[in-house]
């Protein structure tokens, strides 16, 4: 058997969530506190320690890394172990069509519910899931 013979490795995972989109998904009251809704869901995406069932990812990977994309007033938020945050410098849908585009040895997923995004995201060869998806898998 060749190098050229055997199956390429796994493709790394990365979820990259909208966070306003996935905060605003519930009536919960967010939008009394913009930056605390985003910690706690920050938080809850800290606490998965993985993601199964990624669209695209690779057999036995279970861990993504987790991209957790903040704007307007939860720019503030800061990064955990287990969850980096980005703070969008303005539109948080145009930093998320950035990170959507993958590395050749990587697989992208954005969680969001917004058409335009998910167009954008889907062009760049991102897949994309709905903010339920996301929120099922957090309990």
């Amino acid at each position: 058997m060749t190098d050229r013979d055997e199956d390429p490795a796994p493709a790394k995972p990365i979820l990259i969530v909208d966070g306003a989109n996935v905060v605003g998904s519930r009536a919960d009251g967010w939008w009394r506190d913009r930056a605390g809704a985003n910690e706690r869901l920050r938080d809850r995406l800290a606490a998965l320690g993985g993601v199964e069932g990624l669209p695209e990812a690779g057999p036995g990977i279970a861990h993504p890394e987790i991209i957790l994309v903040t704007e307007g007033a939860a720019r503030g938020v800061p990064s955990v172990p287990g969850v980096r945050v980005v703070a969008a410098p303005g539109s948080g849908d145009d930093t998320i069509a950035l990170l959507a585009v993958p590395e050749a040895d990587e697989s992208r997923t954005v969680v969001t519910a917004d058409r335009e995004l998910r167009r954008r995201a889907e062009s760049a060869g991102a897949s994309v899931v709905g903010p339920r998806w996301l929120l099922d898998r957090l309990g």
